[in-house]
């Protein structure tokens, strides 16, 4: 489908500013395109899991959402939302709703590789008509910038913390995406913030409207939690998928596909360097912690190349 991509972006938002999100959060922005991708007159029906877009979007009874809303705890959004879905269905059935409704949550790394993979990975398996939408920040920032699974190998956070006896995080990232996809769901996508947002807009457009369960891992940077300068979020984006650290993908129906292959891939140095999680990383010596970072992206991106070229 073609687009007018500036009239996309400049659709009356789902999402309504005055919200406490920091300035230049990646998470706010992932949302506010993805529910861009709604179309016009549609219904929807919003979860979130407790994290930082919930705290800063949500105190009751006022919520930031021009969509019905629903707020769970930590570890069960995709239950609630598989419930809803399941509820609207009967009382669609019974003629007690007329109107068509779109179901999207949204939970931070935390709340979704952590705590609520298992609720996640069984309304998956249940493919339930709805979307679940990663912000993936890396970390637990809302309660201290926590490590968490989606943390990438060296980085520095309050609970592995560098030191002389530490040299950040030991363990490399989970690959959520490759996970939700090994269940067999109609589609899963991965995207991040980039130039007009087309990548993120296009992909959660067609998790909307798939039926069935859909999975959105969205790569949203936390300045606070990153640091690096605020107004440097679309570059830090732009060279996480050009150094393939996060390449832009998507299974739709079991078919993998690369959304987008660098013309020359760069170095992971260019992806670490402006962040100041890594910046032990360049002090001397630690050469060959950046060498095994590098091994890890190759070893990822040739496996995520050979998956789409047999498709």
């Amino acid at each position: 489908m073609s687009y007018n991509f500036k009239e996309e972006m400049n659709k009356p938002e789902r999402l309504a500013p005055g919200h406490r999100m920091c300035a230049g959060c990646g998470g706010t922005i992932a949302v506010r395109t993805v529910l861009r991708a709604l179309h016009e007159g549609d219904k929807a029906v919003i979860g979130n899991a407790t994290g930082c877009l919930e705290v800063s979007t949500f105190m009751y009874p006022y919520t930031s959402y021009e969509d019905s809303y629903i707020h769970n705890a930590f570890e069960n959004a995709g239950a609630t939302m598989g419930g809803v879905e399941t509820a609207y269905n009967v009382l669609k059935r019974k003629g007690k709703i007329k109107d068509d409704y779109k179901f999207i949550t949204f939970g931070g790394d935390g709340g979704t590789y952590d705590i609520g993979f298992q609720s996640l990975s069984g309304a998956m398996e249940r493919n339930h008509d709805f979307v679940y939408v990663c912000y993936d920040n890396g970390a637990y920032m809302n309660t201290g910038i926590q490590r968490s699974s989606a943390t990438p190998m060296y980085a520095d956070t309050t609970t592995t913390p560098v030191g002389s006896r530490s040299n950040g995080k030991m363990q490399n990232r989970k690959d959520l995406a490759s996970i939700i996809a090994a269940h067999d769901v109609p589609y899963v996508g991965q995207s991040t913030l980039l130039g007009n947002f087309k990548d993120l807009h296009t992909k959660a457009e067609k998790a909307i409207y798939t039926e069935g369960a859909c999975f959105l891992n969205v790569m949203a940077p936390c300045p606070r939690g990153w640091r690096y300068p605020t107004e440097d979020i679309m570059e830090i984006c732009k060279l996480g998928v050009e150094t393939c650290y996060w390449p832009l993908f998507e299974v739709d129906h079991g078919k993998w596909s690369l959304n987008y292959e660098p013309k020359k891939k760069l170095p992971i140095e260019d992806f670490l360097r402006p962040q100041g999680r890594f910046k032990h990383l360049f002090k001397k010596g630690n050469e060959d912690l950046i060498v095994q970072f590098q091994e890890e992206v190759d070893r990822r991106w040739e496996e995520l190349q050979f998956r789409c070229s047999r498709d």
